[in-house]
């Protein structure tokens, strides 16, 4: 398989697996993105958040209104300015998200091997026997023998609060199911999903797009997260829309594949999306157990041979109720790493769980241990043999930069950059090093008014690994012959020299554009 990312000194040293583990301003290069909701929207909850390792934070409109998740974002530009720490905003559409309604919100127990019916008739009250959804068209989907899963969005399929049924015969627009284990469904929303089954429903949704027509661009999100994404045309009916809505033409987006139509179409959605995130609750029913883990190797490596950042989800279920994670789960993590993920999204855990900032520093604790141990040397040989030759202009530079980072063992790369790209093909080759990507601003005018670009380019490095953004000021351009780069370069090691990544006598790569070149330089500090 691709990933034998793994390092370890031979023969292994057991002390150095007793030594604890230390702390610093950067608390991994694998970035982390929260899901915020009722217990991590608090101005302190999200200090402690931010603090902990969090980089981004994502909206997820399947609950919750846009009056609430404004509330929940004031309280987070809050805490960046109190905190010092930047966070982009992502923004999850609900997508065909099939859903059970419970107006009552009572507990509904079901029997194992008992009898369910699944109607489209939303009067209904929700029960043992009935299950109101809301999608008519299930009963055209499915036929005998197929399996629906409905849970509160923890469905692994062997909890109590998620059923397994079985299609045991189609009634007109009803479904009745059989019900394969025993489980109580509490609260007023539960998922449902149908595995490997056609939902004929659109990507964005009508509320989707009034969401993001609204809510998004009052806010200028970051990132958008395609909820089942099936198909490239999906992603590109997507931007088409963005590109309508101003400011949002910037916004990244993001393809979750959640189920074997994405899987099918993969290469095309990751050249069509400017990144990808694994969706691994939904895909782990769609796809056999036993393909889950082949899936993510195989699909990790080509986001990262495209140089595009790959998000990996559902990592520690278990510390929604719990301090600390499984066994299975800090491995699942670790392996995340070694796999090449950029960044790890955290859900209930976060979202609903009861230690959202414990879960976030565990996290980015074992992310930071398995980075020291990643084999960054052949990771860099595969990814140069890859791209091939002859290399673009900007990747061989890359390239360099980094190979020279490692040689003179360089504590960081500072890169100089007004797009992103030079410092995001850093990143593609993972640096052992943080890449400090200093973001020049460049003035834009439509006739009536300046403005600055940058602030869009900063915030959306904060998802890739390795990369930590700093916005210079705007009277430095990038490409500069004179002085000003210097003072400049002054600043970004004065702001290296703050986080305790550099120190006196340490060497640092520097990557910046003079004139029409591009230059990859080495300076030694001195005291």
């Amino acid at each position: 398989m691709h990933s034998s990312h793994l390092l370890l000194e031979e023969p292994i040293r057991m002390a150095s697996i007793l030594e604890p583990s230390k702390s610093s301003f950067f608390p991994a290069l694998t970035k982390i993105v929260g899901t915020l909701g009722p217990k991590s929207r608090s101005v302190e909850a999200l200090s402690g958040c931010l603090k902990a390792g969090m980089s981004v934070a994502r909206f997820d409109f399947s609950w919750g209104d846009a009056d609430y998740h404004q509330e929940t974002l004031d309280n987070l530009k809050v805490a960046v300015r109190s905190t010092k720490k930047l966070c982009a905003v992502m923004l999850d559409t609900v997508g065909p998200e099939l859903q059970v309604i419970n107006k009552s919100e009572k507990a509904i127990s079901l029997k194992a091997d008992g009898l369910v019916t699944l109607t489209p008739n939303q009067d209904q009250e929700a029960s043992s026997e009935v299950l109101p959804i809301n999608f008519n068209g299930l009963a055209k989907a499915v036929k005998k023998g197929d399996t629906i899963f409905v849970g509160q969005y923890l469905f692994t399929g062997s909890e109590t609060t998620s059923v397994w049924l079985e299609v045991d015969e189609v009634k007109g627009d009803d479904v009745i199911c059989l019900s394969r284990n025993a489980a109580t469904l509490a609260g007023s929303l539960f998922t449902l999903h149908a595995s490997q089954v056609h939902i004929d429903l659109p990507t964005l949704t009508e509320k989707d797009k009034e969401v993001i027509s609204t809510w998004g661009v009052q806010n200028k999100i970051d990132f958008l997260s395609l909820s089942y994404c099936r198909h490239a045309e999906d992603v590109r009916q997507t931007r088409e829309m963005l590109k309508k809505l101003g400011d949002l033409s910037q916004t990244q987006i993001f393809a979750k594949i959640e189920n074997v139509e994405g899987l099918t179409h993969f290469d095309e959605i990751l050249q069509e999306a400017d990144g990808i995130i694994l969706s691994r609750g939904n895909l782990g029913i769609d796809l056999p157990p036993e393909k889950v883990f082949l899936f993510q190797k195989a699909a990790l490596y080509k986001c990262n041979m495209a140089g595009k950042p790959a998000v990996l989800t559902r990592v520690v279920d278990s510390m929604t109720d719990n301090l600390r994670p499984t066994r299975a789960e800090a491995t699942d993590v670790a392996n995340a790493v070694l796999d090449g993920s950029d960044a790890i999204l955290l859900g209930a855990e976060t979202l609903r769980g009861l230690y959202p900032v414990e879960t976030i520093s565990t996290v980015g604790r074992i992310c930071a241990e398995a980075e020291k141990v990643f084999n960054q040397d052949l990771y860099f040989k595969k990814t140069v043999k890859y791209v091939g030759e002859p290399m673009t202009h900007l990747e061989s530079i890359a390239s360099s930069a980094v190979r020279a980072a490692i040689k003179v063992k360089a504590s960081v790369i500072i890169c100089f950059t007004s797009s992103g790209r030079a410092a995001r093909l850093i990143a593609k080759y993972r640096p052992t090093m943080p890449v400090i990507s200093v973001v020049i601003p460049r003035v834009k005018t439509n006739q009536l008014k300046w403005s600055f670009s940058g602030a869009f380019e900063a915030r959306q490095s904060l998802i890739v690994r390795g990369l930590f953004p700093m916005l210079a000021d705007p009277r430095h351009p990038a490409e500069s012959t004179s002085a000003t780069n210097e003072s400049v370069l002054k600043v970004a090691l004065d702001h290296g020299k703050h986080a305790g990544v550099i120190k006196s006598h340490d060497r640092v790569v520097v990557c910046q554009k003079v004139g029409d070149a591009s230059v990859v330089k080495i300076i030694e500090l001195e005291d």
